[in-house]
């Protein structure tokens, strides 16, 4: 399936829908666009991990629940957590309960801080653009659109050695995506580079 024509008159990845909403905000307005910081890089990452297995519309109308059990994603805040918040976010409905996601997410903090600590501010971001590809995909409908790529199992690879869970190269190549390593977008949609 290629673009779809929304009542606006422009073309959307499908996923989008052609109806205002939740999911078409989230394709105009973020999809493939760049982020900076620390704290927004933990949160895609993790946003990614937990998405694995549902649909991108329950996390994201779980977002604000997420930023707020997560303290904002501040990486160093998150890596404290102890069993007690462990518990506190397995009681949390407005959030996805899955025990090995939490725990992932704090692990995942832990991991941040450290790669901060050794490499400096910015470190993850510079660690999955430096896996960015050499040339982008640029699928012209659903069916061309992939999952995984060489670069998303290295750099799921390279994550893990510095111990991160749940970055398997599916949630890499999604996370990639999502940030605009690449333009994610098909061909012919309006937000296409």
């Amino acid at each position: 399936m290629g673009p779809l024509t929304g009542e606006d008159g422009l073309l959307r990845c499908p996923w989008a829908g052609a109806e205002p909403g939740l999911m078409r905000d989230y394709h105009d307005q973020e999809w493939g666009r760049a982020i900076d910081g620390d704290a927004a890089w933990f949160e895609r990452l993790t946003l990614e991990a937990f998405q694995s297995g549902l649909s991108w519309a329950t996390i994201l109308r779980k977002r604000p629940a997420f930023r707020q059990a997560f303290d904002g994603f501040e990486p160093a805040r998150v890596a404290a957590y102890d069993d007690a918040d462990v518990a506190r976010l397995m009681a949390d409905a407005g959030i996805v309960r899955n025990r090995a996601k939490v725990l992932a997410a704090i692990t995942n903090a832990r991991a941040t801080v450290g790669l901060v600590e050794v490499e400096g501010a910015g470190a993850l971001e510079r660690l999955v653009r430096s896996h960015a590809p050499a040339v982008a995909p640029a699928p012209r409908d659903t069916a061309e659109m992939q999952t995984t790529s060489p670069e998303s199992l290295a750099l799921s690879k390279a994550l893990k050695r510095r111990g991160f869970t749940f970055v398997g190269p599916t949630t890499m190549f999604a996370l990639m995506e999502a940030t605009g390593v690449f333009d994610p977008h098909l061909l012919g949609c309006h937000r296409r580079g």
